[in-house]
């Protein structure tokens, strides 16, 4: 897929690579994703602490994944 075409989290969490193909870790990323775009919404209310709020969830991502993949 385009990345061009991916949203914001979807770009973040890599949403379109999986290559174990794991259902969770598909789940895992694409919840985070929505999660991202949501807070990437109101990003003109207080664009620190967006940012910092989409790096926290970015690395919960990573860390869930890793998690699942044990």
């Amino acid at each position: 897929m385009d990345n061009n075409k991916l949203t914001k989290g979807e770009q973040m969490v890599r949403t379109t690579f999986n290559p174990s193909q794991d259902s969770t870790v598909d789940q895992i990323k694409q919840k985070t994703a929505e999660l991202i775009n949501l807070v990437e919404s109101v990003r003109e209310k207080d664009p620190r602490l967006t940012s910092l709020a989409l790096t926290h969830y970015e690395t919960a991502a990573m860390f869930a994944v890793k998690a699942a993949t044990a």
